[in-house]
């Protein structure tokens, strides 16, 4: 969904009008009921929570998408069970969307929900320990029976016993009032209550004044083919609204204006992580006016970019599922040698299998990007969740010496960019890349300004057409191991261009001829020209954010981004000086990283796994890189790591 910001100032405007309009669209189908208070607030957080099956993530998107249009900034976090289906009613059953919005810049989805929505004991029980007191709680009374309360270790119920008392609970019977507001859809009690999840989102959608039009297309688009469904949606819907409306319960809804200044005059959309990849890559195979091609294999939480390149063909794009993560990166290495710009997607346990192809794309130099979607681990590990644990396995999981770039997103919009980027790289130095970004990047989402065509990096390469080297005897031939003396690339020669006929593999090769060579010399000189190549990538100097007279960096990497800036923010608000930095390029490092250390006293490095980069800093710098670290499957909270950062600048 996008939506034209057409400057900061007209923007509040023309949201507030259509807010206005929009409720009074709605209330002229309720003559007659009083007006009910509206606060207005800077921002909120909302959780969504139920069973797996009960559309939690549809529910969470469709908020989300409607909260993207309105104009708000926003961040979520999806969180669900691994299983495919899990046992209804249990806690590992649970899934949840949160989402965060507000009317100005936001970074995180949120430490805390201001409301949590419980579909069932299971999800009340399961994420009741992350909301504040005080905060409203709305849930489903319908689920909380005897049975499923025992199942989850309730022996009285919550609603009663008073534990809940510190609480602004809401009793809903949600699974009653949607079945009574489809009856004349003629459905099965069981059919017709698989739409609650859209009666709670009506009834979220008026509090919040959010937008209908949206939810309401996006339904009967979806159910195209089943037009019942599809209205039985819509009316449930409407129902929540009306509900809202109506009952006394309700007395408060909420405002959040638009973030209108936050955002630049442009075209805006929602934009999850993999789709920001995704696009990414598209325009990086456009730029490079080259074919793009994915060779992968169905892998959490790295799947979806698969399934959305698979849409593009319009685009030159080729996707090819393989039936195991090797053959899917032995595909994509084959494309790089036959001319495209070859991708491969995975996740942790998947880049241990394509290890071996990834030191042979090091050995015959061939631009291919590879995108690890991390995951916790080890072996099969946590799925669904994130972690930030293969950096080590990305800078030195391959036998010998095979350096590979390191590039990592630092949001979900940041996946485009860092696309690209990588793209650059793989193609300027002839070397496979690694893209590491994370499952919270990969399923949260964040508005994206559109960039214009004209932004976009050239990317274009000159492919070798003639010879380049001419033998003692005055022979012309051509060498595939011949090196452009800025970048130290190979030619890049497409098989078949006459005259142009060469040798790799992955066998050591001849500096220049490329013939198969065993000499120790030269595979001295080999590796370290590789090396030389990857340490001489141009990347940008490292930007700090330092407010001055400061004495420690929190230094960070990938999806960190957001709770350690909003740490920050938290921390100089309370007059506590702190500077940040935060690195894109993993490896090579940027230039100015090491002389930006020694400026600080104290180095803090916050990372989900267990010390990665800060092994690196300190080995490469020789400084004292002070690990904080959590590897629990979630993202860092903002105030937990205000905490730990107040207490190392005081320590």
């Amino acid at each position: 969904m996008t939506s034209q910001v057409s400057s900061p100032a007209e923007q509040a405007d023309e949201a507030s009008e259509a807010l206005v309009e929009g409720q009074r669209a709605l209330r002229s189908d309720h003559t007659g009921v009083g007006e009910k208070e509206i606060r207005r607030l800077d921002r909120v957080i909302i959780r969504f929570a139920g069973d797996s099956g009960d559309g939690m993530q549809l529910t969470g998107d469709r908020f989300t998408s409607e909260t993207a249009s309105f104009g708000n900034d926003l961040s979520t976090l999806p969180n669900f069970p691994a299983e495919i289906r899990a046992p209804a009613g249990t806690l590992p059953g649970v899934s949840s969307f949160q989402l965060h919005f507000a009317d100005h810049d936001i970074l995180t989805p949120g430490d805390a929900p201001n409301v949590l929505v419980a579909m069932n004991p299971a999800a009340l029980r399961a994420n009741i320990g992350d909301v504040p007191r005080g905060a409203e709680i709305i849930v489903n009374i319908d689920e909380f029976t005897k049975r499923p309360m025992a199942k989850v270790g309730y022996e009285t119920s919550p609603l009663e016993d008073g534990s809940l008392e510190a609480y602004n609970v809401h009793p809903v019977p949600l699974t009653t009032l949607t079945i009574e507001a489809l009856k004349e859809f003629g459905l099965s009690r069981k059919e017709a209550g698989r739409s609650k999840n859209m009666f709670a989102l009506g009834l979220l959608s008026w509090m919040y004044h959010r937008p209908t039009e949206g939810t309401e297309a996006f339904l009967r688009a979806k159910f195209a083919k089943k037009p019942q469904i599809a209205e039985a949606n819509v009316t449930a819907f409407r129902a929540g609204w009306n509900f809202g409306e109506t009952t006394e319960d309700f007395a408060v809804s909420y405002e959040v204006a638009p973030a209108s200044q936050t955002f630049p005059t442009g075209t805006y959309r929602n934009i999850s992580g993999n789709l920001a990849l995704s696009y990414g890559l598209i325009a990086a195979g456009r730029q490079a006016d080259l074919p793009l091609y994915l060779g992968s294999y169905p892998i959490t939480p790295a799947s979806d970019i698969l399934h959305e390149l698979s849409k593009h063909k319009n685009f030159g794009v080729r996707t090819f599922q393989a039936e195991d993560e090797i053959a899917g990166i032995g595909a994509a290495l084959g494309a790089a040698f036959g001319g495209s710009l070859a991708v491969t997607t995975t996740s942790g346990p998947g880049v241990a299998l394509k290890s071996e192809t990834i030191g042979l794309a090091v050995s015959l130099e061939l631009p291919l990007i590879v995108i690890d979607i991390q995951r916790g681990g080890p072996s099969t590990g946590l799925p669904t969740k994130t972690e930030q644990a293969d950096l080590l396995q990305a800078m030195y999981g391959r036998n010998g010496e095979a350096p590979v770039p390191i590039v990592a997103p630092k949001t979900p919009a940041d996946c485009f960019d860092a696309a690209l980027d990588a793209a650059r790289i793989a193609l300027t130095y002839r070397t496979p890349v690694f893209l590491l970004s994370d499952g919270y990047l990969a399923n949260g989402s964040e508005p994206w300004k559109i960039p214009e065509i004209d932004e976009l990096p050239d990317l274009r390469v000159q492919f070798a057409t003639c010879t380049n080297h001419r033998l003692a005897d005055g022979t012309e031939v051509f060498w595939p191991y011949k090196r452009d003396p800025q970048t130290l690339a190979r030619p890049w020669a497409i098989p078949g261009t006459p005259g142009l006929e060469h040798r790799i593999g992955g066998i050591e090769k001849q500096d220049g001829s490329g013939n198969i060579s065993y000499d120790p010399a030269n595979h001295d000189l080999m590796v370290r020209t590789r090396q030389a190549k990857i340490d001489g990538i141009e990347v940008p100097d490292l930007e700090i954010d330092d407010p001055g007279e400061t004495r420690t960096l929190v230094l960070g990497w990938g999806s960190t981004y957001g709770p350690i800036t909003a740490a920050v923010r938290r921390l100089r608000a309370a007059g506590q000086p702190i500077a940040q930095a935060h690195l894109r390029n993993l490896n090579p490092f940027p230039k100015n990283l090491g002389e930006v250390l020694k400026r600080y006293e104290k180095v803090i490095v916050p990372e989900m796994n267990l010390g990665q980069l800060a092994t690196l800093i300190r080995a490469k710098y020789l400084i004292d890189a002070r690990s904080y670290n959590q590897v629990n499957g979630m993202p860092f909270k903002a105030e937990q790591l205000a905490t730990a950062l107040k207490e190392a600048i005081d320590a």
